[in-house]
């Protein structure tokens, strides 16, 4: 980050604020997450009302802090401790749960009945899959990701509006810091090479991303369908891979938006037939 901004917040910025205040976050937090995303030292103390003198700021010529403290995340109540887990409307069954990173496999959270109309729903909406910017802020290609895909919006129809109350009470997490459900196919040889679903502080781009909801903080893969060969959720740092069954689910969070949350996942490439998942991006406040 080469260029530290030093201008005036705009109204979108200020919302932000306000959304992060009245998700409980302290002015420290905020001031740490306003310098992720470049804004100058003491613009970020202005901004969210606390002395320059009362914060350090880094050395000269050095990235403002990824983080260093971490952000409050989804997790399904009873996590680790039993198999059976309430989605209101529905038991799911956790499979497996990792720690250091935070990984759940779960079990029927959805019903055949629900991957069929998602993917048919689907079908006649699909173009190239696309991917954040983080250079800015806009969407792009992106030669790592070969898949098809579109974006629901969110609470579109009645069985998309249950399955996000369902994951709301699942995760412990408001429906309305969720992104809209993005479904996503990938023929054969198609993957998503590994990368972090959280936006990249250093990126130019990312201080225009987090003014709609701030960071991502969790990730929940679905699969709709099962692929005759391949396609696995792989989280290569933890050597862990998630075959796609159909009804399961993969979740898992990231409460800092770092390497060090060891997030870093793919898509394996589909050997035969072909891969039908939803994802869920989750936020760390309402996302508009």
């Amino acid at each position: 980050m080469s260029d530290v901004m030093s201008e005036e917040p705009t109204p979108g910025v200020l919302k932000w604020l306000q959304s992060q205040r009245a998700a409980g976050f302290d002015s420290l937090a905020l001031y740490q997450a306003l310098r992720e995303s470049g804004w100058a030292h003491e613009v970020a103390c202005r901004m969210v009302g606390l002395q320059p003198a009362q914060v350090s700021e880094p050395a000269a010529g050095s990235h403002a802090p990824h983080s260093t403290a971490d952000r409050p995340v989804p997790w399904p109540p009873g996590a680790g401790e039993r198999a059976l887990l309430d989605g209101g409307d529905r038991t799911v069954q956790a499979l497996a749960v990792v720690r250091e990173p935070n990984i759940i496999v779960l079990a029927d959270l959805l019903s055949a009945e629900e991957c069929d109309a998602l993917v048919e729903a689907a079908r006649p909406r699909l173009s190239r899959s696309l991917t954040v910017s983080v250079k800015t802020g806009g969407e792009e290609e992106n030669i790592d990701r070969t898949s098809q895909g579109m974006f629901f919006e969110r609470g579109e129809n009645e069985c998309i509006a249950r399955i996000e109350a369902r994951l709301a009470h699942l995760l412990d997490w408001p429906v309305e810091n969720g992104e809209g459900l993005q479904i996503l196919r990938y023929g054969p040889g198609a993957e998503y090479k590994p990368h972090y679903d959280y936006f990249d502080p250093r990126e130019p781009g990312t201080s225009s991303i987090l003014q709609r909801g701030g960071q991502r903080v969790a990730t929940v893969v679905m699969y709709l369908n099962e692929p005759e060969a391949g396609g696995a959720t792989v989280f290569p740092e933890v050597q862990l891979e998630c075959l796609p069954r159909k009804g399961h689910a993969v979740f898992f969070n990231y409460s800092r938006p770092h390497p060090s949350s060891r997030s870093l996942h793919a898509g394996a490439p589909v050997v035969r037939g072909e891969k039908w998942i939803a994802t869920k991006w989750l936020r760390e406040a309402r996302f508009d």
